[in-house]
C-alpha cells in the first residue's frame, strides 16, 4: 500500500468529527463527470427511404455538441439508401456494426465496408458521393465532426480501416475497440484534425470502465444494447438501448458500469470544442451564412471543389 492509500484508509478509520462516506469521498477525488442530459433517439426518415435514429443533430434538443454536428444510428435495407449528395466543411465517420455499406464519390473512390470497419472521410472543400447498403442491409453509425475554419477548404481525404486494423483493449470485463484516441493503454492509428476520442465499449456483467476525458472536451455516450449506469457511484443514472447520454464538463473521468446480468454495449465519443461561429444548412457546414450560400452556388455551378460533380451520377443507383 502506498503512502497516499495509507493516508486515505487512516482518514476513514481515525476521523471522529462525523461519519465519512468512502464512496462519496473517492468520487469527489476522482472527479467523475455527472450526467447533464439524456435523450431517446427516435427514428426519422433520411435519404431515399432510409430510417435513422438521430441523437446529436436533432432539431429540438441538441442541434450540435461542439465539435459534433450529428450522430445517426442507421439500419438500412435495400433499396433504401443515400443517393448522390454533397458535403463541405466537416468530416463524416462511418462505423459498421452489422452487414455492409457501399460508397462511391465523383473522384472515382469506391468501395465497401463491413462489420467493424471504419471510414473517416474529410469532405473539406467539397465531395459528392453516394452511400447504399449491401444486399443484406447495413447497420452502424455515422458521426459528423466539424472542421476548424482553417481546415474547411482543404482537399478531400479518406482514412479507411478494416476491423483487423483497429486496436482492441481487454481488461477486467471491459472490451474497448479504440476507433480514435486511447483507452486502457491502447492507442488508435487514426489521425483526427479535430482532436477526437471514439470508443466502442462492451461491458460484461458487473464491469466498470473509468475513462479519462480532457476536462475541456464535450463528451457523450450512446447505448447500442443492454443497460448501462452512468456517472459517479452515488449519482448513477441508468439508461438502455437507443439512449444518448450527454456528460457535464465537471470532471476528468467518465464512469460507466454494467449493473445487469447481461453484456452491455455502447459508444463513448468526446472531442475538443472549436468554439467558432457555426453556420449550417443540410450537407454544408461553414462559419457564416455567406459561406453557406457560396457553398451551394459552388455545388450548383460545379466550381471551387465541385468541378468533378458536373453530370456525375453514382453507379449504385443505376443498378451497377
Amino acid at each position: 500500500m502506498n503512502i497516499a492509500a495509507k493516508r486515505t484508509v487512516s482518514f476513514f478509520r481515525s476521523s471522529t468529527a462525523r461519519p465519512v462516506n468512502p464512496v462519496r469521498f473517492m468520487t469527489k477525488m476522482a472527479k467523475f463527470r455527472t450526467v447533464e442530459h439524456m435523450l431517446y433517439a427516435e427514428e426519422q426518415m433520411d435519404g431515399a427511404g432510409a430510417r435513422v435514429r438521430r441523437s446529436i443533430g436533432r432539431s429540438r434538443e441538441f442541434t450540435q455538441l461542439d465539435p459534433f454536428l450529428l450522430l445517426d444510428h442507421f439500419d438500412v435495407k435495400p433499396p433504401a439508401g443515400f443517393p448522390e449528395h454533397p458535403h463541405r466543411g466537416f468530416e463524416t465517420v462511418t462505423y459498421m456494426l452489422k452487414g455492409s455499406f457501399n460508397h462511391e464519390d465523383f473522384a472515382g473512390h469506391k468501395g465497401s465496408i463491413g462489420v467493424g470497419d471504419l471510414q473517416w472521410m474529410t469532405a473539406g472543400r467539397g465531395i459528392l458521393h453516394s452511400e447504399v447498403p449491401g444486399p443484406d442491409g447495413g447497420e452502424g453509425f455515422q458521426l459528423w465532426v466539424n472542421l476548424a475554419k482553417k481546415d474547411k477548404m482543404i482537399e478531400p481525404a479518406y482514412q479507411e480501416l478494416r476491423s483487423s486494423d483497429i486496436p482492441v483493449a481487454n481488461e477486467n470485463g471491459v472490451k474497448a475497440i479504440v476507433i480514435a484516441g486511447e483507452c486502457l493503454g491502447v492507442k488508435s492509428p487514426v489521425r483526427t484534425r479535430t482532436p477526437t476520442m471514439y470508443l466502442d465499449i462492451t461491458l460484461s456483467p458487473g464491469a466498470v470502465l473509468v475513462q479519462p476525458v480532457n476536462e475541456t472536451w464535450n463528451a457523450f455516450s450512446y447505448v447500442i444494447s443492454g443497460k448501462v449506469a452512468f456517472g459517479p457511484p452515488d449519482e448513477q443514472q441508468e439508461k438502455e438501448t437507443f439512449y444518448c447520454v450527454i456528460y457535464a464538463k465537471d470532471g476528468a473521468n467518465v464512469r460507466m458500469e454494467n449493473t445487469t446480468a447481461e453484456d452491455a454495449r455502447l459508444v463513448l465519443i468526446a472531442g475538443q470544442p472549436l468554439n467558432e461561429p457555426l453556420a449550417r444548412r443540410g450537407p454544408m457546414v461553414m462559419n457564416t451564412q455567406e459561406e453557406i450560400d457560396q457553398a451551394f452556388r459552388d455545388f450548383r455551378n460545379s466550381q471551387n471543389g465541385f468541378e468533378r460533380g458536373k453530370n456525375w451520377t453514382s453507379r449504385f443507383f443505376k443498378g451497377d
